[in-house]
C-alpha cells in the first residue's frame, strides 16, 4: 500500500492544519523579553478585550488549552453533580469527549437524543425534562449545542433562540461547543453577537485550533456572573497556562484583521467545492447540507479502499454513517481536485 505523501494535503481533520500565518506572527512576536506569567501579561488581556469588541458585549474569557477542557471545565460549571446536560446524540460531549463532561462535573449525566441533521429541537428538549420529575432522576440543569454540528450542518438564528428560550423558561442555560463556531459564523454572515448571546447562548466555548491556532480555545461567558470561581477550575483540572500568552497571542494574531473568519470562509467555500464536484462527477449527493466545512457522503467500499491506497487520509466512524471529508483552513482548490479526479478515476469502469 502506498504510504501518503507528507507533503500532501488530507480531509481527515481540520485539526491536521498547521498554524496559520497571522497566528504564527503573533506567537512569535510574543516571545520577546519577560512577560508576567498565568494570564496577568498584555497579549491575554489584549486578546480577552478584543474578543469583547467581537461579539460587542462584556463578557469573561478564558483561555485552555483543548476543547476537551473547555466543553468539559464550561458544563461543570453549570451544574451540580447531581444534574444532567441534554444534548443531541451526536455531540462531540458525547461520542468523543472519554467521559470528561461527566468526570470534570463529578457525575451529571449526559442525556443524549435524537435529531435530524445533528440538531437538538425544542420540543426535544421539553420531552426529556418532562419525562420525569422525580428524586430518582438527574435533573436536567443545561443544553449543550454543537455549532457547527457534528454532521456539518449550521443551527439558524431562529432555531437557536426558540431552543434557547425553552431552555431558559424551563431554568436551564445554554452552553455552546463552537469546535468550528467560525466556520458556522462565516457561513450564516452574521455577526458572532447574532448567533450566540444575542440568540440566548449563556456560554461559548470558542474553537481556536480548527481555525488555525497552534493550541488553544477561549471560554467565553456571556452571562458573568456564571463564571464565578472558573479561573480556580482551570488551575485544578491543569489549564492555566504559566505561559499563558502563547496561549492567547495567537488570538490576537487572528482577531485583529478578521483572519478568522477568512480561513473559516475559504474552508467552508473548499467543502462546497468537494461536494458540487462529488454530485457533478459521480452523482453522490452529500448525505447533509454543506452549510460549514465538512462534507458527508456514502463512498462503495472500493472506492474507500482505493483513495486509501492512493494514500488519502480520512475517517468514516464520525458523522451517522458515510465518509466525512473535512476541509482546512489552508485546504487548497487543487487538493480538492485532486482527490475528485482520484474519485472519478476510482469510479471508472474496467477498461
Amino acid at each position: 500500500m502506498k504510504r501518503p505523501d507528507p507533503a500532501l494535503q488530507h480531509f481527515a481533520s481540520d485539526n491536521y492544519a498547521g498554524i496559520c500565518p497571522e497566528a504564527l506572527a503573533a506567537l512569535l512576536a510574543a516571545n520577546d523579553g519577560h512577560v508576567r506569567s498565568y494570564g496577568d501579561d498584555e497579549w491575554t488581556l489584549r486578546a480577552a478585550d478584543r474578543l469583547r469588541e467581537l461579539f460587542e458585549t462584556d463578557c469573561d474569557v478564558y483561555f485552555v488549552f483543548n476543547g476537551t477542557a473547555a466543553n468539559s471545565l464550561a458544563l461543570a460549571a453549570l451544574c451540580q453533580s447531581y444534574h444532567s446536560v441534554i444534548c443531541q446524540q451526536l455531540a462531540h460531549v458525547e461520542t468523543d469527549e472519554c467521559g470528561a463532561p461527566e468526570f470534570f462535573s463529578n457525575g451529571a449525566k449526559l442525556l443524549a437524543v435524537a435529531g435530524e441533521q445533528g440538531k437538538l429541537t425544542p420540543a426535544a428538549i421539553v420531552d426529556v425534562v418532562t419525562r420525569r420529575r422525580d428524586i430518582h432522576y438527574p435533573r436536567p440543569k443545561v443544553v449543550t449545542l454543537t455549532q457547527a454540528t457534528e454532521v456539518g450542518t449550521v443551527y439558524q438564528p431562529d432555531e437557536l433562540r426558540a431552543i434557547a428560550d425553552t431552555a431558559h423558561e424551563l431554568g436551564l442555560r445554554v452552553h455552546m461547543d463552537g469546535a468550528r463556531f467560525a466556520n458556522a459564523v462565516a457561513g450564516l454572515g452574521l455577526s458572532p453577537a447574532d448567533v450566540s448571546w444575542r440568540a440566548g447562548v449563556d456560554v461559548l466555548c470558542f474553537g481556536g485550533t480548527k481555525m488555525g491556532l497552534p493550541v488553544g480555545e477561549a471560554v467565553v461567558f456571556f452571562d458573568r456572573r456564571l463564571s464565578e470561581d472558573f479561573a480556580y477550575r482551570c488551575k485544578q483540572a491543569g489549564q492555566l497556562a504559566s505561559k499563558m500568552r502563547f496561549l492567547s497571542a495567537p488570538w490576537l494574531g487572528i482577531l485583529e484583521n478578521g483572519a478568522w473568519l477568512r480561513h473559516a470562509a475559504h474552508a467552508n467555500a473548499m467543502a462546497r467545492r468537494l461536494a458540487a464536484g462529488l454530485a457533478e462527477g459521480t452523482g453522490w449527493p452529500a448525505l447533509f447540507p454543506v452549510q460549514a466545512n465538512g462534507v458527508f457522503v456514502r463512498l462503495p467500499i472500493r472506492i474507500e479502499e482505493g483513495l486509501r491506497a492512493r494514500g488519502w487520509l480520512f475517517y468514516n466512524f464520525i458523522g451517522a454513517g458515510g465518509v466525512r471529508l473535512m476541509c482546512g483552513w489552508d485546504t487548497a482548490p487543487e487538493t480538492v481536485d485532486r482527490l475528485l479526479d482520484d474519485i472519478r478515476d476510482l469510479s471508472a469502469p474496467p477498461a
